[in-house]
């Protein structure tokens, strides 16, 4: 049986990508050391294709052993959150993620060099299109456009760099994959969460539709949103992306290619706001909203081109914008109430 190692396998997309594996055959090894969220069940505990690793994926040697009798990696551990989540730790996401990307790259080398780990599947983001002046965003202009000012950003750019450059001096074959801001369920309050002042709701430091849904459950009228709402953003759902990921983990044509995974829908954060008001108030009653300050990392647009995805791979996210609000507006509101966000 086919075993593949998940770094970051408690996290928000990671735990999409170990179900996506478990529905396909897969034997899953979770690697995590808990330090966002603290412990979290997942609905794949007990299953007999799945074993969990607690520890720190710093550890290079950790992760040789884990990697010893894999097949393949899909290397998704890294300190991640939403757009204040790169200011309060700026400097710790990079150097995090810098020492969690050395560490992993050191081990794949290892497991491959020992024959049996054939291939690493690294996740990107989106953010290493930060400052692009042009749109769609196509695969290869992450390495055309100035670089991004974030220090998130950069990481994950950096992330692509280990990648082709292990395969250059190494040999080690691989696949990136960009997710475009995840949409789902089961993202809570993290451990490092800071409240942040919005209007009259605290937030913590999540992304922009659980913290919208949140306050728009909590009666806050008008709705506080960052900046005017015209950012644009395409929403995608957990599932798809994970989908996705798999697809471009097992797919012979994406060796050494890299892949936008996203929704071709564009919305913007207003367009975003009225649907969830909509939903939670009633399509009787009209949006009221205020602008807030945005952060300066909040990226004006961010619209990816899918096509290579779909030719290539033959994938596309296919849940619609109102298919994952009618799923996560009753979970946050659970959560609310369970004290979870």
């Amino acid at each position: 049986m086919t075993t593949v190692v998940v770094t970051g396998s408690a996290g928000f997309i990671g735990g999409y990508v170990v179900e996506e594996l478990l529905a396909r055959g897969y034997q899953v090894v979770g690697v995590d050391n808990f330090s966002k969220y603290g412990p979290v069940k997942k609905s794949y505990d007990d299953n007999p294709a799945y074993r969990f690793v607690e520890g720190d994926c710093r550890d290079a040697a950790l992760l040789e052993s884990v990697l010893s009798d894999a097949d393949h990696l899909v290397a998704g551990a890294a300190m991640i959150g939403g757009i204040s989540y790169f200011h309060t730790y700026a400097y710790d996401l990079l150097a995090t993620n810098e020492r969690i990307m050395a560490a992993t790259c050191d081990a794949a080398i290892a497991a491959h060099r020992a024959g049996r780990l054939r291939k690493v599947t690294y996740m990107s983001s989106s953010m290493v299109f930060e400052s692009t002046d042009h749109w769609p965003s196509v695969e290869g202009d992450e390495r055309r456009v100035a670089p991004p000012l974030s220090s998130y950003g950069f990481q994950k750019l950096a992330v692509e760099y280990y990648a082709r450059a292990a395969w250059d001096q190494y040999g080690l074959p691989y696949t990136i994959v960009r997710p475009f801001n995840c949409v789902g369920v089961g993202e809570g309050r993290a451990l490092g969460d800071v409240e942040i002042e919005s209007g009259n709701v605290k937030l913590a430091m999540s992304h922009v539709v659980p913290d919208l849904v949140q306050k728009v459950l909590k009666g806050q009228d008008p709705l506080h949103i960052l900046g005017d709402g015209s950012q644009v953003r395409h929403y995608t759902y957990g599932g798809d992306l994970a989908r996705g990921v798999v697809v471009a983990m097992e797919h012979e044509a994406a060796t050494n290619e890299d892949f936008n995974l996203s929704t071709a829908q564009s919305t913007t954060v207003l367009e975003l706001a009225k649907v969830i008001w909509s939903k939670i108030r009633g399509p009787e009653e009209p949006l009221r909203h205020v602008s807030d300050t945005p952060f300066e990392h909040d990226v004006a647009r961010r619209v990816p081109s899918v096509e290579k995805a779909k030719r290539v791979l033959g994938f596309e996210a296919t849940t619609t914008l109102d298919e994952m609000l009618d799923e996560v507006i009753p979970w946050v509101d659970n959560a609310i109430r369970e004290g979870i966000i």
